[in-house]
């Protein structure tokens, strides 16, 4: 728990895109911090991340397209602890699916989201 002491945040989200960052943002309740890769990732920035992401918990949120199915490769190959979290193939991008189908899918990974989003898919 030292991390937490020294106000580090503990998980992070990796995302291809700012409309997906804001799209996570805006169900979060915890501060996590939101990584875009900008669709494709250097081999250089990735060693970066790895070294910058050890000690983290570390989730995939990407596009269930061609793109982001490479870069969950990329990603499963050099970050092999980070976990998977996929969205529903018919949204196919991760700015395009519904807040609360996002909701749904970061509670399913224990990360804190504001209900509302989760309640509107109930009511």
């Amino acid at each position: 728990m030292m991390a937490m002491e020294s106000g580090l945040l503990e998980k992070v989200i990796i995302v291809e895109g700012t409309s997906d960052k804001k799209k996570v943002k805006s169900v979060l309740r915890e501060q996590i911090e939101i990584i875009c890769t900008n669709g494709t990732i250097s081999l250089a920035r990735l060693d970066e991340l790895v070294d910058e992401l050890f000690d983290k918990d570390v989730y995939i949120l990407v596009d269930s397209d061609e793109s982001g199915e490479k870069l969950r490769k990329q990603f499963k190959r050099e970050l092999p602890e980070a976990s998977h979290l996929y969205i529903d193939k018919m949204y196919r991008e991760v700015a395009s699916a519904p807040a609360y189908h996002i909701a749904t899918v970061l509670l399913g990974a224990n990360i804190d989201v504001n209900m509302e989003f989760v309640e509107q898919r109930m009511s």
